[in-house]
């Protein structure tokens, strides 16, 4: 029995999983730019949707593309039905992938190709870019510690982009048209290896939306395994368009918490408790102001 779900699991090369919430809007272009990215190696599709209240449910099961589609009865946000999209794939390959990117392409076949010629590379993703063609930095990044968080914030980062003394944030300083290795990248596009999965388990689920990506960056970093940001393929990202925006309170209180239990998880060691405390009340401040300007754009 073991043998055969071994070999089953070898026929196909990519599993590709997507995390749907309110996606009527983005969903079908998604879906319409896949077979484009692909080579000729086997693939599957596997949406998990949070619930969705707009036609998102009938336009997947409508679709023409084979797509085991999972349906949650509440939202319970990213990770953990992204785990559950995770443990259900059968690939060689598992793609991470924003329900609101559209997929340029070969950039599949070529990520794939490139991560096969690199024993020691465990996740790589293209050149995320905006719907104007603009590279979207937050998607390649650094180690998000104080300073750099502090450098960002205050636009120290802006100020000088060649420093890298200011730019571990977003790794500014790097060429964006350049092959580099990373601390993280985003699971907007994340192609990681099955390997990777086997060795280091999947997504923390005590983060419930952000940062689970930084989070599995750096285990997978630590237990060993190379991550590179490749330009030669890229994606287009409807940034503001997928599920988060339609629960926008939740989601800027959501990524608080979470950016404080990626400090707590793998920082907060490294400082005093004093400073500990004082960065923590810093979070707090940042998220009420961050709240109170949607509550200004939304009024």
């Amino acid at each position: 029995m073991e043998s055969q779900k071994v070999e089953s699991r070898k026929v196909i090369k990519l599993s590709i999983c997507i995390v749907t919430l309110n996606a009527e809007r983005v969903i079908q272009n998604c879906l319409d730019s896949i077979p484009s990215a692909l080579g000729d190696f086997p693939f599957e599709i596997i949406i998990v949707d949070n619930a969705s209240k707009d036609g998102t449910i009938s336009l997947i099961q409508n679709h023409h593309l084979d797509i085991k589609l999972i349906q949650n009865k509440k939202n319970d946000g990213y990770t953990t039905p992204m785990n559950q999209a995770l443990q259900w794939a059968k690939g060689d390959y598992l793609l991470q992938l924003n329900p609101d990117v559209v997929l340029s392409k070969g950039v599949l076949d070529g990520l794939i190709n490139y991560a096969e010629n690199n024993v020691k590379i465990g996740l790589c993703e293209p050149k995320v870019c905006h719907e104007d063609g603009s590279f979207q930095k937050s998607t390649r990044r650094g180690l998000a510690r104080p300073w750099a968080v502090f450098t960002y914030f205050t636009g120290l980062n802006r100020l000088f982009p060649n420093d890298a003394r200011f730019t571990e944030y977003q790794l500014n300083h790097l060429d964006e048209n350049k092959i580099h290795q990373v601390h993280g990248i985003s699971g907007t596009c994340m192609l990681t290896k099955r390997a990777v999965f086997d060795e280091i388990g999947y997504l923390d689920e005590r983060f419930f939306a952000y940062q689970e990506d930084s989070d599995f960056c750096i285990r997978a970093e630590k237990a060993g395994w190379e991550i590179h940001y490749n330009p030669n393929f890229f994606v287009t990202h409807f940034t503001g368009q997928g599920g988060s925006d339609s629960v926008s309170f939740l989601a800027n209180f959501e990524w608080h918490r979470s950016y404080y239990r990626y400090y707590r998880k793998h920082f907060s060691q490294d400082y005093f408790s004093g400073f500990n405390a004082f960065y923590y009340s810093l979070m707090m401040l940042k998220c009420v102001f961050s709240a109170i300007k949607l509550s200004i754009i939304k009024s």
